[in-house]
């Protein structure tokens, strides 16, 4: 039976699915932005910008803080830290298949050998 893990959010998942909020995340890795930068380097307009950091706010992927009239984003790594988690999980199971899978075939040439008549 696989392994649940209740940290993962789905929502994290449905989240970052949007392109553009994708494309905000990647930005982010390198550091603070603030919206104003992220709108530019995207090409998008500020309003559109606003709207997917809202999203990704939202669904605790970022945390916003205020300096003057501006909002710095940057990522928050809980969401990131459940994510590699979540896969790590499937990364076991795979590991597990695999070595299930080389054991069965070292079974299936060792019976071959001991069939093969001309090992005699």
């Amino acid at each position: 039976m696989a392994e649940k893990n209740p940290d993962m959010d789905m929502t994290t998942l449905s989240a970052l699915a949007e392109p553009n909020r994708m494309k905000i995340i990647e930005l982010l890795r390198d550091g603070p932005l603030t919206v104003g930068e992220i709108a530019d380097r995207l090409g998008l307009r500020q309003p559109q910008a606003s709207k997917h950091l809202k999203v990704l706010s939202d669904n605790g992927i970022l945390e916003v803080r205020a300096e003057a009239n501006r909002r710095i984003y940057k990522l928050r790594p809980e969401p990131f830290q459940a994510l590699d988690s979540w896969v790590k999980s499937f990364r076991r199971v795979m590991e597990e298949r695999f070595d299930n899978l080389d054991h069965y075939l070292r079974e299936m040439q060792s019976k071959e050998k001991s069939q093969d008549p001309s090992n005699e």
